[in-house]
């Protein structure tokens, strides 16, 4: 079985047992939290879609860790002007594993 979610914005693809990074959450480390942004869910060859969310569907998860990814770097430069500007940035994410997919 597998789920469409979505938190932070974005939407996730997930199913039971993996382990995805989301933005980050205001919850503790081993905590359970529960994502009610369900798009879809699918099983095989039957899909259920929700206009937009489906009704009474929840996944469930706990959380792993907390932590900031790899920096990425910004450049902005215009030639023969003697401009360049650099800048850095990580951004927050929470890791989580997906512990159960429920529809009612």
């Amino acid at each position: 079985m597998y789920a469409v979610i979505e938190t932070g914005g974005k939407q996730y693809r997930i199913m039971q047992g993996e382990v995805l990074r989301v933005e980050k959450l205001p919850a503790d480390v081993d905590a359970h939290i529960q994502f009610d942004k369900v798009l879809m869910v699918g099983e095989g060859e039957s899909v259920q879609l929700g206009t937009p969310v489906i009704e009474g569907a929840s996944v469930t998860a706990k959380v792993r860790a907390h932590g900031r990814a790899d920096k990425i770097r910004i450049v902005k430069f215009r030639r023969r002007k003697h401009h360049r500007k650099q800048m850095g940035h990580r951004q927050h994410y929470t890791e989580v594993e997906i512990t159960g997919i429920s529809v009612s």
